[in-house]
């Protein structure tokens, strides 16, 4: 967390990486993206380049309550880093919403 408390901002997102089914598969069921897998919060630096990648926690985890669990949002808050991340993390307090994909906004202006 050292190097990202050195960040203007940085950029938070979550992914499922699929897995083969296991004996005890719920937890690891995603009911998003109809599979099986692990959910991995991933923080990036303003020019995309890895930060910090989380534990891989069961697929039904969602990714707001993974932040949480692993004590990511107290980190940054704490440091007074920025956090630009998708709505996925609205609540979680000190992150602020991207653009959607697709969008014509530009980064710096309306």
């Amino acid at each position: 967390m050292t190097r990202a408390s050195r960040l203007a901002y940085a950029i938070l997102a979550g992914t499922l990486i699929p897995i083969d089914r296991l004996a005890d598969q719920r937890p690891y069921y995603s009911g998003k993206h109809h599979r099986h897998g692990v959910n991995v919060q991933v923080l990036a630096d303003p020019a995309g380049r890895l930060v910090w990648v989380s534990p891989a926690l069961p697929g039904r985890t969602h990714d707001l309550t993974a932040v949480r669990t692993v004590g990511l949002i107290d980190a940054l808050s704490a440091a007074n880093v920025m956090v630009f991340a998708d709505k996925g993390y609205q609540g979680a307090g000190g992150t602020h919403p991207g653009h959607p994909r697709g969008s014509n906004r530009s980064m710096t202006g309306p």
